[in-house]
């Protein structure tokens, strides 16, 4: 990842740019999941170490409704700032946080349930707003396996020439006729999304009151609302990967996994 100094911002000037990492405690599969132990840490704490570890960030602060996350944060060291507990999405509580902190030009919103996150990710991230005209960013990463492709719970990304997201699915897109099934991997490169998001600040107040749309409820994926308004994506392609713990399952495959080690969290 280049250092702060090699990339050219479109102001000549770094934009002042915030990391928050959304975080609540009544998840409906995994209640109390940013506050679970993984080898002696909470999965909060090491996301939000992870995160201090960008160097394109200049602020990191957690955002939450719960005042268990809030008193944990703080007894680490880390930054809170409390928010509403009506919000729908990582997003809109990301907006509250980010407008209650006021000095910002480009906010991170990083996934607070994954303890794997690399620093190097959230770089390459914010480094898409060296483009002048850069809206929103997220992260894909290359499909490697039939497992992958065929899982509905990872969706996949279609991007066009400018390296813009075109449409997110949970199915495999694009469709390859007359190709088998078995054999998509061969014949084209297939991308998956991993779920972190950058929005400019003026353009986080604008998305966060439009109204859930058509495609967003087909797919269930809030992004969708961001593309059919005409907003776009800028994404940029990781070769890192990332594990989500959504459930209890998910937490004792991390525990058991020879990868879960204190070095690799």
């Amino acid at each position: 990842m280049k250092g702060d100094s090699e990339i050219h911002w479109p102001s000549g000037t770094k934009p002042r740019i915030l990391g928050l990492i959304p975080a609540r405690y009544a998840s409906t599969r995994f209640p109390g999941k940013p506050l679970i132990d993984i080898h002696g840490k909470s999965m909060i704490q090491r996301v939000y170490e992870r995160a201090s570890g960008a160097s394109l960030l200049d602020h990191v602060a957690v955002a939450t409704d719960d005042p268990r996350i809030k008193e944990h944060v703080e007894a680490f060291g880390g930054n809170v700032v409390m928010t509403a507990n009506t919000h729908q999405s990582g997003t809109d509580r990301c907006a509250e946080a980010a407008s209650k902190l006021n000095s910002f030009d480009i906010v991170i919103n990083i996934q607070g349930d994954e303890p794997y996150i690399n620093s190097t990710q959230i770089d390459l991230l914010a480094s898409c707003f060296k483009e002048a005209n850069t809206e929103l960013a997220t992260l894909v990463k290359r499909i490697n396996t039939e497992d992958e492709l065929s899982n509905t719970n990872s969706p996949k990304v279609i991007m066009n020439a400018k390296g813009e997201a075109i449409y997110f699915s949970r199915t495999p897109i694009p469709f390859l006729r007359g190709v088998d099934a078995g054999n998509w991997l061969d014949k084209h490169v297939f991308y998956k999304h991993i779920g972190i998001y950058g929005y400019r600040m003026d353009i986080l107040k604008e998305i966060t009151v439009l109204d859930v749309s058509t495609l967003e409820k087909a797919e269930s994926l809030e992004q969708l609302r961001w593309i059919e308004n005409g907003y776009k994506i800028k994404v940029a392609v990781t070769d890192l990967e990332t594990q989500a713990i959504d459930t209890p399952e998910d937490l004792r495959q991390v525990l058991n996994s020879k990868e879960s080690s204190d070095s690799n969290i």
